[in-house]
């Protein structure tokens, strides 16, 4: 008994040793970084990311920009395709070591500038965070998903489509237009939805899925957009 007891003590302070040790290799500090283009070289932007929290916010000049923080494990690849289309994508370098400890203390945020209507298309991912919207038109379609977070905007305004995903999140805000403009289609289970399940008619088009949250979205007129 006495022998197991040892045994035992031994493999505890083995653990604890690799758990500090861990813990203590995860923790490189993050670094913020920024990312500009010119908007009349974008036409369409789309992030994929990870465990970040989006904030989309309209920008006061002719930049699209992205601030974001980053390290040696936990970074992103960011380009411009020859038909302008700008995309972040999270990559990481981690050992299993990387993923023992804390979060990153705040900084899993993204936060993106988008001049007012120089965009066709905005399409945004993310996981365990929130992704949220300032006032902002679109010429195209927007899409928004999030799996574990909650989607907020305030009069968005979509040319053509709105496409809302959430799973474990609310879903919340304001389109411009009215209820007539849009074809609806809304899915979901385990949450409420102010949204009927089909309605037909309308130039554009709103789709809404949900999972165990609840959905919350009203149509303001066009004349309300300032």
């Amino acid at each position: 008994m006495i022998v197991m007891k040892k045994w035992f003590f031994l493999v505890v302070f083995i653990l604890s040793a690799l758990v500090l040790t861990a813990c203590s290799a995860s923790e490189e500090p993050f670094t913020r970084q920024e990312y500009s283009v010119k908007a009349d070289e974008v036409s369409q932007v789309s992030i994929d990311v990870r465990d970040r929290q989006i904030q989309v916010r309209v920008s006061p000049d002719d930049q699209i920009r992205i601030e974001y923080f980053d390290n040696s494990k936990e970074f992103y690849e960011i380009a411009v395709s020859g038909d302008k289309a700008l995309t972040m994508t999270a990559k990481n370098d981690k050992a299993w070591s990387d993923y023992v400890g804390l979060k990153d203390s705040g900084m899993a945020k993204i936060e993106v500038w988008v001049p007012e209507g120089a965009l066709d298309s905005l399409s945004l991912f993310t996981t365990n965070e929130t992704i949220s919207l300032e006032p902002l038109s679109v010429s195209g379609s927007v899409q928004l998903t999030a799996n574990g977070g909650d989607l907020v905007f305030s009069k968005l305004d979509a040319g053509k489509s709105v496409v809302l995903s959430g799973k474990n999140g609310n879903i919340s805000g304001t389109i411009l237009g009215g209820y007539d403009d849009f074809a609806i289609s809304c899915e979901g289970k385990k949450g409420k939805s102010n949204l009927p399940e089909e309605k037909k008619g309308g130039e554009k088009t709103l789709s809404v899925s949900y999972n165990n949250g609840d959905v919350a979205v009203e149509f303001v007129p066009s004349a309300d957009k300032g």
